[in-house]
């Protein structure tokens, strides 16, 4: 099998390699010929280019001749003048039939006509200051006496009579000092029929001496003298690099303004000025690359056919080698390999186990075998063995059609036992009456199967102490929730018997106190079962619940500390609140902070005695866009052992610790705060000693918010309601619709919130609800308490319709969510479906009465 599998991989590399040194010769090839082709097509393109730009010159030196022709003529006509006498006023005559001359050849208004004649010029267009002008220190005037009878020519310049770009052409007289001028403007000095004849994507450029730009024909730029930034730097670029001489060979190339690489040509005309075409190389190179798209579409079919045939060969190899690596595997995986007939009772070996290849022959009796083999286990075994894979049994598994006998034994391999799986194999491609017989070492997954049933059975053993962990906490739990349930129904009582004296003073004293303790005991309650709530959230694996908007941070922990200024009186602790943070704006979830923050410091209240002192300090670090917020709550309490302290995180862990009062809880507020310090990616340590106090350092990282420009907003509009409130904070005469399904909380609703002076009207469904506002004149009500869960239809579906009602009040009435569901994803909810607030059940009627007057009366200052 080895040597099938060595030489079938050589001949498939033979193949590959033939064919690649074959395709890599064609490639050299090919690209020799394109290089040489481009070098051809370069040099015919050079001399094109050379012949074309030539060609353009004509027409630029003709228009060059003609301005020379005409004003020789008329130098010599206005020298013979002057020489016969001519006095001022016929000179004058003389300038204007030139002039009329002139434009009856060039067009009106083609040039502006005038001459030097004594000292004096004698326009035939006179001009304001004309008298006055220092033409002696003009470049044309200077060039024309120097010449001294040869036109010339200037450079561009901007004319001050005219402001517009001109050249001027100036010849003095050959008898006399006189100069005959023509002032030529650009725009009339070319005729432009070069445009047409451009090769595609082409530029064609007149220079003066100067490198000025007389005229140009470009994509991007105007066929005048306004020249953009973009046009006037690329003009300068290929001015100075054909000044340089780097534009000689045929391979030198410029940048174009698109970015192709474009050849230039140039030619001098006889008064120096220079004639410049661009042609894009793919103009000059488009014949090239229709016969590189023609080539690589021919190189790739080569390639396909070259690929094609090298993957047959592979495949072809590979499915004889898939055939030989499977007799390989079986090969490695079992250390003996037997094929039984059972009808003839005989074997052959395919491979035999080192122990026992000595000891029978390659062909032989079946019982043979089976006792060699049988012989190797221990006693326990061996009649299962010989009873299990006896000739008779093999005849009835196939006779049953079975597909695949066999388990797991305990062999001796020479001084070591180790694991076996022996397998017998039916199979229908095996002559009928055969089987396979393979042993197999086990001995490493028997081991690890024992092991993954130890860690079963260990965390069987876990659950199980799990179980007991949350029954002991169930226990707990039900003692603590019923004894302030005890309390509300006992006081309850109480408080029914003490309305019998109401109008005795001690009497309503005391009925004041048992509803005052009734109302501690439910809170206590309230705490107890978002505390179970919140630990049911966490063991579900919710995703996070974390709800990031801008904050205030220092106003949200201002807000949360702010409550226990009232109780730290009444336990008569010194509490005290410290911020060193230069960033207040963040990204942050302030229902989730207010959270850990008060569990923290109720513990620290609760943990602590009279004359105990309490500390919040906030310290900002990194003042980076992530900067990292570092809360520290400390007291000078009771404190925490050592031997507790790696357990303070784990649920329903407490301390069980002798104290002056009795302290409840569940043992879940700790973890709690742990899971939402991870979702936000900080990290809590906890530092306490016996009798010292107890310090815990919360550090998370929170985005601050550079321009802070909705929140800021939200400020203002915060402040015009308190303003509001301050003017005018009652409730009386409001119209509230309320949506509740329970008769209970409808009456306890309707109840306190007409006790408040509101007039409530009542909906016992979200459909009612809509049915009801779509009823009503727009803005009859001013505000709704919205349930969520309700038949028919729910508080978050009632909400979308009314916000989507085409009326002037649909978008602007405040609803808020008065539900059961507190969690943080239920309140998102409630923020989508378009609801202005939130407040959970049981409702503090207090903070309601806050949310309706704050919103109503933002609503009535924006309307």
């Amino acid at each position: 099998i080895g040597e099938m599998n060595l030489f079938m991989k050589k001949n498939v590399i033979q193949n590959a390699t033939v064919n690649l040194v074959i395709l890599l010769i064609f490639g050299i090839l090919s690209i020799g010929s394109t290089l040489l082709l481009r070098s051809k097509m370069l040099q015919n393109a050079h001399e094109m280019g050379n012949y074309l730009v030539r060609n353009y010159s004509a027409v630029e030196q003709n228009n060059i001749t003609m301005y020379e022709t005409l004003i020789e003529l008329g130098t010599q006509y206005l020298d013979g003048q002057i020489l016969n006498n001519a006095n001022p006023e016929q000179i004058q005559t003389l300038v204007h039939d030139l002039f009329a001359s002139t434009e009856e050849m060039l067009g009106n208004y083609a040039v502006n006509l005038y001459a030097v004649v004594d000292g004096e010029i004698i326009a035939a267009n006179p001009w304001e200051g004309m008298e006055d002008y220092p033409f002696e220190t003009k470049q044309w005037y200077k060039g024309a006496i120097q010449a001294n009878g040869k036109v010339t020519f200037t450079d561009a310049y901007q004319d001050i009579v005219t402001g517009k770009m001109v050249i001027t052409v100036a010849k003095k007289a050959q008898y006399s000092d006189t100069v005959l001028i023509f002032d030529v403007s650009l725009e009339n000095f070319h005729n432009y029929t070069n445009a047409t004849s451009l090769p595609e994507g082409s530029s064609y450029f007149l220079f003066d001496r100067s490198g000025q730009p007389l005229y140009y024909i470009h994509d991007d730029a105007p066929t005048n003298n306004q020249i953009g930034s973009d046009i006037s730097k690329y003009i300068n670029t290929f001015w100075e690099e054909l000044h340089s001489g780097e534009l000689t060979s045929n391979n030198s190339f410029i940048q174009g303004l698109d970015n192709n690489k474009k050849s230039m040509y140039y030619y001098e005309l006889s008064n120096g000025w220079i004639s410049i075409l661009t042609i894009p190389l793919d103009t000059i190179l488009q014949e090239l690359n229709n016969f590189i798209y023609i080539f690589s579409l021919i190189f790739f079919i080569f390639l396909l056919i070259i690929a094609f045939m090298t993957v047959r060969d592979f495949k072809l190899n590979w499915k004889m080698q898939r055939t030989s690596d499977i007799m390989q595997v079986l090969g490695n995986s079992y250390y003996a390999i037997y094929r039984v007939n059972y009808n003839r009772g005989t074997y052959e070996m395919v491979k035999d186990a080192d122990d026992i290849k000595n000891k029978i022959a390659r062909i032989g009796n079946y019982e043979s075998l089976l006792y060699n083999i049988a012989a190797c286990v221990d006693e326990s075994t061996y009649q299962s063995m010989i009873q299990g894979f006896s000739l008779e049994n093999i005849r009835k598994l196939a006779a049953n059609q079975t597909n695949d006998f066999g388990g797991d034994y305990l062999r001796q391999f020479g001084e070591v036992q180790k694991w076996v799986n022996v397998r017998l194999f039916f199979d229908k491609t095996l002559n009928q009456g055969e089987a396979i017989l393979c042993f197999q070492e086990a001995d490493k997954i028997k081991k690890e199967k024992l092991q993954q049933m130890h860690l079963l059975q260990s965390a069987l053993e876990s659950a199980q102490r799990n179980e007991k962990s949350k029954t002991e906490f169930f226990r707990n739990m039900s003692h603590d929730m019923r004894t302030p349930l005890n309390a509300v129904i006992g006081l309850t009582e109480l408080a029914q018997h003490s309305l019998k004296n109401i109008n005795k003073q001690d009497h309503q004293k005391q009925l004041e106190n048992y509803i005052q303790k009734i109302k501690i005991s439910s809170k206590q309650l309230l705490n107890l079962i978002n505390d179970v709530l919140e630990l049911s959230r966490m063991e579900r694996g919710n995703t996070s619940s974390m709800h990031y908007t801008q904050i205030d941070l220092k106003y949200c922990i201002q807000e949360c500390t702010g409550v226990f200024r009232e109780l730290a009186q009444k336990e008569e602790k010194i509490f005290d609140v410290h911020f060193d943070i230069k960033d207040s704006i963040v990204m942050g979830d302030s229902s989730r902070i207010s959270q850990i923050l008060n569990n923290l410091i109720s513990n620290a209240f609760k943990y602590s005695e009279a004359g105990a002192q309490i500390t919040v300090s906030i310290k900002q670090s990194d003042y980076q866009q992530h900067s990292k917020y570092q809360i520290r709550v400390s007291d000078t309490g009771i404190g925490m052992s050592k031997e507790f302290l790696p357990k303070i995180f784990e649920s329903y862990a407490q301390e069980n610790r002798f104290s002056t009062k009795h302290i409840m809880g569940t043992g879940l507020g700790m973890p709690i705060v742990k899971h939402l310090i991870n979702e936000m990616h900080g990290e809590i340590t906890v530092e306490s000693e016996l009798g010292k106090g107890s310090t815990f350092t919360v550090t998370i990282p929170l985005e601050v918010v550079e321009q802070p420009d909705l929140l800021r907003e939200n400020e203002e509009s915060s402040n015009i309601t308190s303003n509001l409130l301050e003017e005018k904070a009652t409730l009386a005469g409001k119209r509230i619709l309320l949506v509740e399904n329970n008769e209970i909380n409808m009456e306890i609703g309707k109840e306190v919130l007409s006790l408040n002076g509101m007039e409530v009207f009542s909906a016992w469904n979200g459909l009612e609800a809509v049915e009801q506002f779509q009823a009503s004149t727009p803005f009859f009500y001013d505000a709704i308490l919205m349930d969520m869960l309700m038949p028919q239809m729910n508080g978050c579906e009632a909400t979308k319709i009314i916000r989507g009602l085409d009326r002037p009040d649909a978008k602007t009435i405040p609803i808020i969510a008065v539900t059961a569901n507190a969690f943080a994803e239920d309140i998102a909810m409630t923020t989508e479906a378009g609801m202005n607030a939130h407040t959970s059940k049981p409702i503090d009627f207090n903070l309601l009465h806050q949310i309706l007057q704050d919103l109503i009366y933002q609503e009535n200052k924006q309307s």
